[in-house]
């Protein structure tokens, strides 16, 4: 039966005003609030209870979880893959040779046209570890814990520019709108810290990655799942701080006072981010205090802070590395690392696959081998997930505007690629898939983007087909319809 206070309301609301509230609002965002204030939301083929007040409330995953945990490490641009992991002997012998038609039929690419020439690496490759993994003298510490690595050398993706490619990585689609990775994992568990948001982005280079801020947003997700990026120097969160002249309890006192208009709002029109919204505020309010202190990395050991090559103060790869160990620490439970400059096109000396490289590598060779060290060490790396990886690799011939120049380089390439992981729930110091004898294509066991999706969702508990979100009359998910996990390099 309806209620009299119900029909009374509906009598006063004329059409002009249903209009504007369906028009502005969205019959969507009706649609959406009634699954969210229904008895149950679909999480993983699971009904759980969602928490009004608190969204971010954690929750068990659906199956046994082997990482509670992601680091996920960003090299934005694409490495040379070829120059640092994927040791190609027949590319060297062929070097400057042109490279065959049939590598090149019905392919395009960014920046080569024509008949470009094979470009076999310049760096020296030696097997390390009882594994024998074949890694170049850029990477040296990384090669010490070759052990400890798993490697995928057959990875592929349908897209060859950098923010497409690095979208349909991150949200499982090449086009904008769909909710990040981060966000699709705090969505199904929630975060296990009440004053840090369960997925934080931490940004080195100086530039954002080619996708900007879609690469950790929520898309059609409650926005209080999407990333929050923290700065390793100055300020760690922007406009997070209380106002000039207002104390805490000022701050307080204001927050509750938004807190009730936002309640009534909420309970007159239903709409799921008035919650969101309420979430945030609280957050933002405890992270004032939790965030500098775990942001503050003086208080580590100098021996830590040399192992990373980590200065206090400083904005780098090496501070966000360590960063990235504290955060974990605080059970946050998606921390997304991205360092820009990896784009190798050798226009100019820093892109160059021969000197350049030596440069970059410096930069991130010894932080992440000092990080997995240290979760190591402190017994976190059997529950954390880390993941090495890229948008694309880049291509076995020479980038077609530097044919003539003194600087080499190498195109995108997303036919085949290498990528490592390390930690929970992988066997360690393996292999899986390979390219072809010059590095193409995959020869064996190919993996693609959506089959590292499922494979990660898989190990923090979820069926990747099931961890869905039902929007504009369809059910969603990040591997869209497709993905199978790679199995074999489970433990």
């Amino acid at each position: 039966m309806i209620d009299p206070l119900t029909i009374h309301r509906a009598r006063q609301i004329t059409r002009r005003h249903f209009l504007n509230q369906s028009s502005a609002l969205g019959i969507g965002s009706i649609a959406l609030a009634n699954l969210l204030r229904g008895p149950a939301t679909s999480v993983a083929g699971l009904s759980i209870d969602k928490d009004k007040t608190n969204p971010l409330s954690p929750h068990a995953s659906p199956t046994p979880a082997k990482a509670k945990r992601v680091i996920f490490l960003h090299m934005s641009g694409g490495p040379p893959h070829l120059d640092m992991f994927d040791y190609k002997p027949e590319l060297v012998k062929h070097n400057d040779e042109n490279c065959p038609d049939s590598m090149l039929k019905g392919n395009t690419f960014a920046f080569t046209s024509g008949v470009p020439k094979l470009l076999g690496t310049t760096h020296t490759f030696k097997q390390h570890g009882h594994s024998g993994a074949w890694m170049s003298e850029v990477v040296p510490q990384l090669a010490s814990i070759a052990d400890d690595l798993t490697f995928i050398k057959s990875m592929h993706s349908e897209q060859f520019n950098h923010a497409p490619a690095e979208l349909l990585l991150y949200t499982g689609s090449a086009r904008q709108g769909r909710p990040s990775f981060g966000s699709w994992v705090t969505y199904g568990l929630g975060s296990e810290n009440h004053d840090l948001p369960g997925f934080i982005v931490l940004v080195s280079g100086g530039v954002l990655p080619s996708a900007g801020k879609s690469a950790w947003g929520s898309g059609f997700l409650p926005s209080v799942f999407q990333g929050v990026q923290c700065r390793s120097g100055g300020e760690p969160v922007l406009y997070a701080s209380d106002p000039e002249g207002m104390s805490r309890a000022t701050r307080r006192m204001s927050l509750d006072a938004l807190r009730d208009l936002n309640q009534i709002q909420e309970r007159e029109l239903g709409n799921p981010e008035t919650a969101t919204r309420i979430a945030q505020y609280e957050m933002a309010f405890r992270m004032q205090i939790a965030v500098p202190e775990v942001m503050d990395i003086s208080k580590e050991d100098p021996k830590t802070l040399e192992a990373y090559g980590a200065k206090p103060g400083a904005s780098s790869f090496a501070n966000n590395c360590l960063l990235a160990r504290r955060l974990c620490e605080q059970d946050v439970r998606f921390v997304q690392l991205f360092d820009w400059g990896w784009d190798f096109h050798g226009t100019n000396p820093g892109e160059d696959v021969k000197s350049g490289l030596h440069g970059r590598c410096e930069k991130m060779d010894r932080p992440v081998a000092a990080l997995l060290r240290d979760l190591k060490n402190r017994g976190m790396l059997d529950d954390t997930l880390v993941v090495w990886a890229a948008e694309f690799g880049r291509t076995p011939f020479r980038e077609g505007r530097t044919a003539k120049s003194q600087n080499m380089g190498r195109d995108h390439h997303p036919h085949c690629y290498t990528l490592f992981m390390a930690g929970a729930g992988l066997k360690h110091g393996m292999t899986w898939g390979a390219s072809d004898e010059l590095g193409f294509y995959p020869a064996q066991n190919p993996v693609h983007v959506h089959d590292l999706q499922a494979t990660i969702l898989h190990l923090m508990g979820f069926d990747h087909e099931k961890l869905i979100y039902r929007f504009q009359g369809r059910d969603f998910r990040l591997t869209d319809v497709f993905g199978n996990v790679v199995k074999d390099i489970l433990a």
